[in-house]
């Protein structure tokens, strides 16, 4: 047994913990519910309980005897869900009975806080408290501060974690050799395999939740299983690749649009020939992916960062993101692989595709769609088609002047779109203090005046570089995605007021400004739909 654990928590090593919550709307939102759930757990050998809310907890307290980790969910100044986001809220939740408490100690919970109150709440509580985080640098930041414990609650659910989606033992198990506190996985653990691999990595305990305490998403599970084995045969797929300089996204995507399967890779950094056998290896794991579902692609689509030629699969110019991929012919090398057809499209085209077909474009011949990241892209549709040039170099709508003279791009020029609406340009607008434009946003919605005025002044400055296209092309609708558009709605409503200023005859155009829908998957499903119409 390890030294320095709380003697609360000495039950639990080497055990399992229930997470026993249902938020409003579920069917089993009350807490007899939560009890029966929590008697349920014990009796199938579970050690602990973690639990939401003064309630919940007070009612499984009378009930059970094991220890409660308390948390308190609360919508905060950003509008997002904070994790006991007060001392007094955590106090709430000792006195209806839990034995420890749980908060967010993510970037996100330490920008409110989190650390001071870790603090407080042990010094003026009394019990262990337990840290919520994403990444290892949090955890490392939690430790020092004098958590007890870090949790891996929070990987894949935080802005700079999102990618992750699947449960990871080697997170653990880097979490572990950097810390100086027992770990405890939780999060995305859905089956007993990858509990047993929590703990082959070093973790102190495991948390479940939804696996065991959520029926719809269990239902939905099964749900899902039945209706792909029913379509065996019947519905052909394809495969979708979304390349960036960071990343590299794939996945299965159905005739719908519906995603079937996603992975997430780390983009290898060792030129041309590396990156296109890293590719031949992702597409043989959804082939094999494919192959146990009992489907059958029948293309593949790459959407890649660069001009590209799609009629022959090759790439134009790649910038320095991806070293030596210039001139690089992914679509006959996947081709010869595979025996399949490959389409091999820009990724902002992509992101165009997307829209057109399962996103917001449905419906609508012409329209632009612009994305904001570390870059800017652009994809127009014209008259039902997409535009690429004759060329195949069109929609680089980044690289338009917008500031004659003006500061220097990575393409050569100066003054271009890109230098002044991207995800740097908004931390320079914001000033001192700011490192990420998630960070920013952030600030915004928290009420921080200079961040918003960060945001106006970056959509002025889009405003200038969208309004030189929509004049020119006339579109009946202008689409923003990428990540600068996520929990940032003053810049959509900035945007629109810029643009009412900036182009001409407004009132007779009705353009429709807003958002995608579509998520994180966008790039693939588009690369995969972009497949789709290379067999028509």
């Amino acid at each position: 047994m390890r030294s320095g654990i709380p003697e609360i928590c000495r039950s639990f090593e080497g055990r399992l913990i229930v997470s026993c919550q249902a938020a409003e709307g579920d069917a089993f939102r009350a807490a007899e519910a939560m009890v029966r759930f929590a008697q349920a757990a014990l009796a199938g050998g579970a050690a602990g309980i973690r639990a939401e809310g003064a309630e919940d907890i007070a009612a499984i307290r009378a009930a059970v005897t094991v220890p409660i980790i308390g948390i308190r969910k609360s919508y905060h100044a950003d509008g997002r869900i904070l994790i006991t986001p007060t001392v007094e809220s955590a106090r709430e939740l000792v006195a209806a009975g839990a034995d420890m408490i749980a908060l967010d100690c993510t970037a996100r919970g330490q920008q409110y806080g989190a650390l001071d109150r870790l603090r407080r709440i042990r010094e003026e509580l009394g019990v262990p408290v337990l840290a919520d985080i994403a990444t290892v640098a949090e955890g490392v930041s939690a430790a020092e501060a004098g958590a007890d414990f870090v949790l891996s609650t929070m990987r894949g659910y935080t802005v700079e974690t999102e990618q992750f989606r699947r449960f990871e033992p080697d997170f653990i198990a880097d979490l572990c050799r950097a810390v100086t506190v027992p770990v405890i996985a939780e999060g995305r653990i859905w089956e007993p395999e990858e509990a047993r691999a929590a703990m082959e990595a070093g973790a102190f305990a495991v948390i479940v939740g939804t696996a065991i305490t959520r029926p719809h998403e269990i239902t939905r599970r099964f749900a899902q299983a039945v209706q792909a084995g029913a379509r065996v045969g019947e519905e052909r797929c394809f495969i979708g690749i979304d390349l960036g300089g960071t990343n590299i996204k794939s996945g299965l995507v159905t005739d719908a649009g519906e995603l079937i399967h996603s992975a997430v890779t780390a983009t290898l950094t060792g030129g041309a020939a590396a990156l296109l056998g890293q590719l031949e290896e992702l597409v043989e794991g959804q082939l094999e992916e494919a192959r146990e579902r009992g489907l059958t692609p029948v293309a593949i689509g790459l959407a890649t960062a660069g001009w590209v030629d799609p009629r022959a699969g090759r790439v134009i110019y790649a910038s320095e993101n991806l070293p030596g991929w210039t001139n690089a012919e992914p679509g006959r090398r996947l081709r010869e692989s595979t025996g399949l057809p490959v389409a091999v499209i820009n990724d902002a085209n992509a992101l165009a595709v997307a829209e057109r077909h399962f996103g917001a474009a449905r419906g609508v011949d012409d329209f632009l769609c612009v994305t904001l990241g570390t870059g800017v892209g652009g994809g127009v549709y014209i008259g039902g088609r997409l535009h690429e040039g004759a060329h195949s170099i069109a929609n680089a709508i980044g690289h338009v002047t917008i500031e004659p003279d003006g500061l220097p791009c990575t393409c050569g020029k100066r003054g271009c779109l890109e230098v002044y609406a991207n995800a740097a340009a908004l931390v320079r607008y914001a000033g001192e203090g700011f490192t990420t434009a998630a960070e920013v946003i952030a600030a915004e919605r928290a009420g921080e005046a200079r961040a918003g005025q960060a945001i106006a002044t970056f959509a002025s400055y889009l405003a200038r570089g969208c309004a030189l296209a929509i004049n020119l092309l006339d579109p009946a609708r202008l689409i923003i995605a990428g990540g600068l558009t996520q929990n940032n709605p003053l810049l959509l409503e900035a945007l629109r007021a810029e643009l009412d200023r900036s182009i001409i005859a407004p009132d007779l155009r009705r353009l429709e400004v807003c958002f995608s829908p579509l998520g994180y998957e966008a790039g693939l499903i588009g690369a995969a739909a972009a497949a789709r119409e290379s067999l028509r």
